[in-house]
Parts: C-alpha cells; structure tokens; sequence
C-alpha cells in the first residue's frame, strides 16, 4: 500500500508543477516608471524610469508645478543603486495630481519614492508637508514630512476600479513633493483571502477591495532580495535586526531548485524563490545542549497604533528529510495562531519543500506600537522541538479602495464585516448542526446548558473545603448593582471572582502601555481597582490548553495557601471565556531584572541575601506548610518577585504538583519546568520530588551570585550553562573569579563562601545528597549573620551546619548576640566549651534545624 501511495503523492506533486509551470511568468498590463521633475531617464533595478516632464499633458495636472534639481551631492546618501532616482522631484505649491490610464482593471502596486533635498529656491525637509490620496482614498494623511537624510519608498497596493488611477498630492504646509512613482498591476489574486482574524477569532474576507500599505517585507535566513530579483520589483530586507534573540536561531538555506511549485499555493508572485529557499529555525543545538527546549524564537516590529494590519507568514519546509516530522507553534503578539502546525500537510499532500503562506488580522484595537511574532515548539510529544519561517509581510489596511469615503471608517467595517461575515457562516453552520442534534434527542432529557468558552468551565465552589459568598460591590459605568459571587474558600481565604468589566476599567481596557510582563501563560497588567488597590493582571491566553491548566492550578493552589512569602491571588475572572488571575502589586518586579539585562541598580548583598531567604522561606512553606508537600516545579528568578521594600515572594504556580503519597519516594510526570533550572535527575527519570525545587533554587542562588544568565549561548560552550560552569569553578576553588564583580568588594568572605557553599550543595547531582529546604534557609540566615558581624568582635560563637543527616559544627567567628535568636546548646567537639544561644522558640535542644525553621514558618502563617 506504502507504495502505492507514493506513487499517488508523486503523480499529484508533478501535476501540480506542471499546472504551475503552464501558468508562465506573470507579465503586467500596466507599468508605469516615472522619474519626477526631469525629461531625462534612468535605468535602476532592471526598471527603466521616465521623466515626468516628457510625459502627455493629461498625465499630470499640477498648476504652477517646479522641477528641483538636488545640489550637488545631496542625493548621494539615497541608497547605493538607487540614488538616480532621488536627483530631481517634482514640488507642488498646490494640489496636484497624476493620472494613469488603465488597461486592465484590478489590483495594482504604487510606490512613491521621497528623498528631501535642498534646492534652488528651498529645503524640501524644511517646507514639504502633505497628504496623497489614490481612489480618493487618503493613502498617506496626518501631514506628512518624509524623513530627512535618508531615501524613503511607500508602497501601497490598491484596487483600481475603473480605466484609469489618480495619485492627488495636496500641500498641507508649504510644499507637497515626489521624487519618482511607480504604478505596476499585480496579480488579484495576491490579496484575495480569506485571512484568520487573531483576535477575536473569526474570518476576514474583505482582502479583495482592501487597500494595503507594505510596512515591513522580510526574508528569514537573509539575503537582502533587490528589486531586480523579484518578480514585482519588491525589495526583502533580512531579519538580523528584528530578531530579539538570535542565538536561539540559526539560519537555513537549500538551493532554489528544490522548491516545488503546487498551483492554488503560493506563486512566484507571491515571494521570489530565494524566500522560500532561507529560513531561520529554532537553534536545535542549543536545545539538545540544555535540559529543556521550551523557548520561542521572536521577531519585532515597529508598527503604528489605531490601524488594522495584515500579517502574511510564508513558510517552506527546507529542513525535513520526511514528511510529519517536527510540528510547531506560531503567535502573533500574545495569541496563538498556528498551534502544532505542520508545513508538510494535506495542503501539499505531504510534499516538502513546498511554498505557502497564511495570512492573519490584527485588528486595529490589537496592534500596538511594536508588532511581534514568534515561533516555539509543539506541545505534542511525539513531535521534535523544532520550528522555522520562510518570510513575512506586515501590511497597514489603509481603506477600501472602492468606498471613496472616510478611510478609517471604511477601514473599520470592512473589518468588522469581514469578521461578521466569517461568524455569521459559522453561526449558520452551528445553526443547522444543533438543529439536527435536536431532532434527534428531542424525546431525550434536555442537558443543562453550560457558558460558551473556548476552555471547559469549572466550579468555582469547588475549589475549596467550605464556601461562602462575597459580593463585589463596586457600581460600573452602567449604573449602580451589586454582582454577588460565590467562590470556594479555606481558611486561608481567597479573592473575589471579578466580573470582567471590572478589571477592564482596571486596566484601561487592557491597554498595551500597562503590560508588565509577558509570558507562555499570557501578558500581565498592571491594574488599579476602584477601592485604589494596585494588583496584577494576568489574562490568559484562550486558545492554550496548557494556560487552562496553569489557571486551574493556580486557582486551586492559592485558594489553600496563604503566606507573607507566597504572592496572593486576589480573584479571578472566567466570564466570556476568559482566563484570568489577579494577583498583588509587586512594585519591584522580578529577582532578575535586579540582576542583568536591565538598566536596574545592582542589589546590595544584603538585599540580595534577604532576597533569597525570603524565597526560601516562601519553598519552604510550600514543602511543610499542609499535609502533602506542594512542589513548585518552575522555580527562577523570573517567578521570585520583590515588594516596596524588596522583601521577596514566589509567584507562578501553573505548573505546581501535590507531593507524593507517604508511602512513596515521588511523583511520576511529565519533565516541565524552565531550560538551565531543571533538575537533571527529574529530567533523566520523570520523578519528581522537594528536591527538584531545591535544585532550581540552587539555579537561583548562583545567578544571585554571578549577575548572569542561566544560559548564555553567546558565550564560549563550555561557560553556556551557569550551573555547570559555576558549580566546576567552585571545586576548583575559583569562588571569587565568579562572584558578580560589582558588589565583590562590599562582601564578607564568610558569608560569601557560606552562600556558595550552599549553592554548590543544592546542586548535587542526585537529590537524596542535597539539602531540604529548610536547611538551605538555615544556612542562609546564617550567610546573613555573618555578613552583618560587626568586623572587629572577638566573640568565639558558634552555629551549628544545617546539612541533612548531619549535626556537625561550623567554626566561623561570630561575635555575641548574632544567633541569639535561636536557643540550643551546642558542645562543640574540639574543645568542650559550650555556647549558649537564646530565643523565644523555647528550648530547642535536641532539634534539627529543619524542624526549627519549619516550626519558625509555621509561625508566619499568621502574620
């Protein structure tokens, strides 16, 4: 049978390139090259431009229109190949237009080339400001100046309807201004849809009248594509400089003669070989040099806000040997898009190697300022972590061409109709479905109805022992009411279940200038309620089955703990299919953006020794604080958070788990967690225990003392991953060539060997010899201590070494009254002499340290 279908897929991948071979070469009914302000010529790009001043009189309509010379040299910072088109222009003291006849109605390119120079009479970047409309759409308005020094090219593709198409340039300053323009019919096709709204979920099907402006055009993998080599003289700059990270990413490229054409996909018009022969892809080494591959490849854009844009992703599988092997996922922005999406699919009939594109709205309400999108790994896993892209285009929707009215109300119902016409067929579709449903169980017992959500729902009231009610009693804008909701509470409490107007008005409607944070679960405002409380809003994202997850867990988890350590969960919202959690305001951010790669001051060691505790106090409460220990399982300086006063608590429990039964030595599950943290035997075996968090906190505790990155690809391989460079460096007794250099000087050597000390510890290779994490805050508050000595005591006192299985001594000088706070007596072994340490704790003589400190959390619980 396996041959069979091959030979089928062969025969289909033939006929296909034969149809598209039979296509031809697209060849436009209209191309216009007009050089402005000139009789004379130029050849650029294998286009040969016309001067203005040769063309018949109906062409251009400009009263009182000047032609301007550049002076000498001024046009010789315009790009190298190009400058010939930036030495004349042709200025228009009042409006002026440009009419072209039409052969063949449809869409078509115009590009307006600008390059502000000065001139015989004036300075074209001191006098020019205008607007240009084609169709008596406004294609550039709000005034514009062309940027001075540099050459610039705005190119639009509108739907001409009639015989001919006019370009109107009217002065809103001095002067209105053209270098040269080009008018160039595409194929219709190219923008036809229908596109994938992003947000909300629908179909956009108004591409076909829709004019749009090119903002961005991309080849992934580089090279620059000239105009020259593109079949409508596009031009495709690299993504170097639009990658956040490029050393998660790695450049591919095949030759252009493996690519095979399918007709129905993407045409030579669509994008030139050379896009779909680069792409970049996720950095595969790397993730095969770390523990864990869960990390995206992103790219970002500066775009205009208020204005609706078309995202065309191109894609091209050049990297498989075989079909159905690497799937991944694509987002744009914090949606996502494509999830486990797999190039070689139906629509190539499995064939590689194989051009297409997908297109996607962002809607006008949803495109901010900068523009991302970003590719990860499948969630499947069966699937390998991989993931590339070919190409993109970022396209402003300017208006609709053929509505001559108002551009941007145009702009925003045609949106809207696109999005209503999409729901409105799924709406019928759904309509006839239930109708069938009905006819069928009409007889049966109606099912209760439940909310329509993108996720399944859950009961509140089942999140905890007991429930009672609280009310949310603030009015909105739409009068005075009370919205009374139910939540299942231990004693511990938890938050409200806020209704999702109320923390719109929090956020300002979740305004893109409130984000905080953004990450696999969703983005994180930042809010203010009426009552003036400042918290934290995390808004999942609606289409993650993970994020499903992470919200009922945290909602689940935080509905029983309550800890001066552990950040609060206020309340929730899961109106309208909404996933979100309200957390307190943590004015400080996160541990490690008070570490590296921020503009943030170094922490003292002090703050960060009480950082750390803090942490370590809030795991701790985690392991002992209830009858079954909770581990955290995504423990790092990310999701260890700072207050006001830069007291520290740990946040993020999406990917928390319930410890094992008391007869049992762990937890078997699935690896998750976060690449450069994970413990290495939970990654070997899938059994997690407490000490899997006491490895990551290990993690922790060396960035706190190096100020780097967990990983750092950029360095040489063997410094990559911190814990195992750290760790290497401490045996070889090498401490202070990797201590964080800017507070080297300020630390006490005890304390700082006694805080690696317990970093080295925490990072034994097998979790039966690292420490509980009681005992790693014992040492800390210990580490602390002796940061704080005063220099110059002459006291001999004692505190006794917090290892597991261990009651041996410490001989570090102390001076009196620095372990007051603890009462024991402790003999030490080389001399008999004895130190008496005192504390409200009562007598703790006989005691392990971690039976100490758990009795010294518990006692925190009620503060």
């Amino acid at each position: 049978m396996a041959p069979v279908l091959d030979m089928i897929l062969g025969a289909v991948v033939v006929l296909s390139a034969l149809l598209a071979a039979a296509r031809g070469a697209f060849v436009p009914a209209d191309s216009y090259f007009v050089l402005c302000g000139t009789a004379a010529s130029a050849t650029v790009g294998g286009r040969t431009f016309v001067g203005d001043a040769t063309l018949p009189a109906k062409v251009l309509s400009a009263p009182q229109s000047a032609a301007a010379n550049a002076s000498s040299g001024s046009a010789a910072n315009a790009s190298s190949g190009e400058a010939a088109l930036y030495h004349y222009a042709r200025v228009f003291p009042a409006p002026s237009t440009y009419t072209f006849a039409i052969k063949r109605p449809g869409r078509h390119f115009v590009r307006l080339h600008f390059f502000p120079f000065r001139y015989q009479s004036g300075d074209l970047a001191a006098d020019a400001k205008f607007t240009v409309s084609v169709q008596g759409v406004a294609l550039i308005d709000r005034s514009y100046t062309p940027a001075n020094g540099r050459a610039t090219v705005r190119e639009f593709s509108v739907n001409v309807a009639g015989g001919t198409l006019a370009i109107a340039f009217t002065p809103t300053g001095k002067v209105a201004f053209v270098n040269a323009i080009e008018v160039l019919s595409h194929p219709d096709d190219l923008f036809a849809g229908p596109a994938q709204t992003v947000s909300p979920l629908g179909q956009y099907t108004g591409l076909s009248t829709q004019a749009l402006e090119t903002i961005h055009r991309i080849n992934m993998g580089s090279p620059k594509i000239t105009p020259s080599n593109d079949t409508l003289w596009r031009t495709w700059l690299p993504d170097d400089t639009s990658l956040l990270n490029p050393s998660l990413a790695v450049h591919k490229d095949v030759s252009p003669k493996n690519l095979q054409r399918m007709a129905g996909l993407a045409s030579p018009e669509a994008a030139p070989d050379m896009v779909y022969a680069t792409a970049t892809e996720l950095n595969k080494k790397l993730m095969d040099s770390t523990i864990s591959a869960q990390f995206n490849v992103t790219w970002r854009f500066q775009a205009t806000p208020g204005w609706a844009y078309l995202l065309r992703l191109h894609f091209c599988d050049i990297v498989s040997k075989a079909a159905n092997q690497f799937a991944f996922n694509v987002y744009v922005g914090g949606w996502s898009v494509l999830s486990n999406y797999e190039i070689a699919n139906k629509d190539t009939f499995g064939a590689l190697a194989v051009p297409l594109y997908k297109d996607f709205v962002l809607s006008d309400t949803d495109a901010t300022g900068k523009i991302t999108v970003s590719i990860g790994p499948s969630t499947e896993g069966n699937m390998d972590p991989d993931g590339l892209l070919n190409g993109l285009e970022i396209l402003r929707m300017v208006g609709d061409t053929g509505s001559g009215g108002d551009p941007s109300r145009s702009r925003s119902k045609k949106i809207i109709a696109g999005i209503v016409a999409g729901s409105a067929v799924a709406g019928v579709t759904v309509v006839m479905a239930v109708a069938l449903v009905v006819l069928r169980v009409r007889r049966r017992k109606k099912p209760e109805k439940k909310p329509s959500s993108t996720w399944a729902a859950f009961s509140a009231s089942a999140l905890g022992s007991g429930s009672r009610s609280r009310s949310f009693g603030k009015s909105n804008s739409g009068g005075a009411r009370n919205n009374t909701v139910t939540l299942g509470q231990s004693a511990a409490g938890a938050g409200y279940r806020f209704p999702f107007a109320a923390l719109q008005e929090a956020t300002s409607g979740f305004d893109e200038g409130m984000v905080i944070g953004v990450g696999g679960f969703g983005k994180v405002y930042k809010g203010t309620l009426r009552d003036e409380t400042r918290v934290a809003v995390k808004r999942g994202n609606r289409r993650s089955q993970q994020g499903l997850n992470e919200f009922r867990t945290e909602i689940e988890l935080l509905s029983r703990l309550r800890h001066r350590h552990l950040v609060s969960l206020i309340g929730y919202c899961d109106e309208r299919g909404e996933m979100i959690l309200v957390y307190e305001y943590m004015a400080r951010g996160t541990l490690r953006s008070h570490l590296y790669d921020s503009e943030l001051p170094p922490l003292s060691w002090k703050q960060r020794l009480e950082a750390s505790i803090g942490a370590a106090r809030g795991l701790h409460y985690l392991h002992t604080g209830s009858n079954k220990a909770i581990i955290h399982r995504d423990v790092k300086s990310a999701n260890i958070l700072l207050d006001d006063s830069f007291m520290a608590k740990v946040a993020d429990f999406g990917l928390s788990k319930t410890g094992p039964e008391l007869d049992k030595t762990h937890v078997s599950t699935a690896v998750k967690g976060s690449f450069g943290y994970l413990d290495p035997e939970y990654f070997r075996r899938q059994m997690l225990t407490e000490k899997s968090d006491v490895y990551s906190f290990g993690v922790v505790l060396l960035e706190v003392l190096c100020a780097r990155p967990v990983i750092d690809p950029t360095l040489p391989p063997e410094t990559v991953n911190l814990a195992e460079w750290a760790t290497k460096r401490l045996k070889n007794g090498e401490l202070d060539s990797i201590v964080d250099q800017r507070i080297a000087g300020t630390i006490r050597p005890e304390s700082l060997k006694k805080f690696a000390d317990t970093a080295e510890k925490c990072l034994a290779e097998y979790g039966v010899e690292r420490p509980a994490m009681g005992d790693v805050l014992w040492c800390l508050e210990y580490a602390l201590q002796l940061q704080e000595a005063s220099p110059d005591s002459s006291s001999t006192l004692k505190l006794p070494e917090a290892s597991p299985g261990s009651s041996g001594t410490d001989n570090t000088q102390l001076v009196p009254g620095v372990a007051s706070k603890y009462q024991r007596n402790q003999s030490t072994a080389s001399d008999g002499t004895a130190a008496t340490m005192s504390a409200n704790l009562g007598d703790l003589d006989g005691m392990s340290m971690r039976r100490v400190f758990s009795k010294m959390i518990k006692s925190e619980e009620g503060r």
